[in-house]
């Protein structure tokens, strides 16, 4: 049974079941007595429709279910949030001239595919950061691009030394007219622009910390070709910055059709089973996780019992393994 630490991630293509598996789980740890928030990013509020209850962009208790809260986080709204902040941060330090360009320019940046990615990652781990909970599950993945931020630390200690040589030249010259020395260096001190970077860093190497030894990732798949390759990319994303997987869990498998039964339906069964089935074994086989878990089917929407069913046939422990 795999281990955990105290985030986990249910990652996974869109429309794979990462929602209801990481409502589950969520639903586990609580019954096993830990604090538990869920988080979901789904757009289409899908965590609100497990539990019949609608829940918002702060934690809010689970309606029926001790030890169990939930939040959902609009995308949209985030990188709205997110724009918003970065123009907040700005004006002030520019002239008001500059701040109608510098408003376009940031309203460029925001339309591009990262501005979306990276305004939800400052969200994960703004979570994180302030979460008090035993356990907190979300139920998407940092995708690869956003993974890429945790590179950013080294790249902004460089830029941010470089910066205050800059800025400390530029105090040199300003002493040299004899424009108040003391003044000029309480300014390199209080300097908002390499405050404001220092902050950046520090944020993410937090993250780096948190993902890297605080984080649990697991994958969910479907038993179907695009699947097993979407998987292996993000095995690769994961693997490239030292993050960790504690498996691989494959939902929505076909139930097998009764022995007796050799209508044209049961031979229709039979065959889509052989075939999820030999796709399973290549996941056994061919991906180094291992499988906690195969799903099937239900035939109904997964809440109440049927969500404490799959629950039961996660193979994920509760219990929080160690921090280093």
């Amino acid at each position: 049974m795999a281990i955990v630490r105290e985030f986990v991630f249910f990652g996974g293509k869109g429309g794979v079941g990462k929602t209801t598996v990481s409502c589950a789980y969520a639903l586990k740890c609580a019954r096993a007595g830990l604090d538990t928030l869920v988080v979901s990013t789904d757009p289409a509020h899908s965590t609100a429709d497990v539990f019949d209850q609608e829940f918002g962009d702060e934690p809010r208790p689970v309606e029926g279910h001790d030890g169990l809260s939930a939040m959902e986080i609009d995308p949209d709204e985030e990188v709205s949030e997110h724009l918003m902040e970065t123009k907040r941060a700005l004006a002030d330090q520019v002239s008001p001239a500059m701040v109608n360009e510098i408003d376009k320019q940031i309203e460029l940046a925001h339309q591009t595919p990262g501005a979306y990615e990276a305004a939800l990652f400052d969200r994960f781990i703004g979570v994180m950061r302030d979460s008090d909970h035993d356990r907190v599950v979300f139920d998407t993945a940092p995708t690869g691009g956003a993974l890429r931020l945790l590179s950013l630390p080294e790249f902004l200690d460089d830029w941010i030394a470089r910066l205050i040589d800059k800025r400390t030249e530029s105090i040199d010259l300003y002493e040299r007219a004899a424009i108040g020395g003391r003044e000029a260096r309480r300014r390199i001190d209080d300097d908002p622009i390499i405050e404001r970077l220092c902050e950046r860093k520090e944020m993410f190497e937090f993250a780096g910390h948190a993902l890297r030894e605080r984080a649990t990732f697991f994958l969910v798949m479907n038993p179907d070709e695009l699947s097993l390759r979407e998987t292996d990319r993000a095995l690769d994303d994961l693997d490239e910055y030292g993050l960790s997987v504690g498996g691989l869990l494959i939902n929505r498998l076909t139930p097998d059709p009764d022995d007796g039964e050799d209508g044209r339906g049961a031979r229709y069964l039979r065959e889509r089973c052989a075939n999820e089935r030999e796709r399973v074994a290549t996941v056994r086989e061919e991906f180094a996780p291992p499988v906690r878990g195969t799903i099937e089917t239900r035939v109904a929407e997964i809440k109440g019992d049927l969500l404490a069913e799959v629950a039961a046939e996660l193979d994920i422990e509760v219990a929080t393994e160690p921090t280093p």
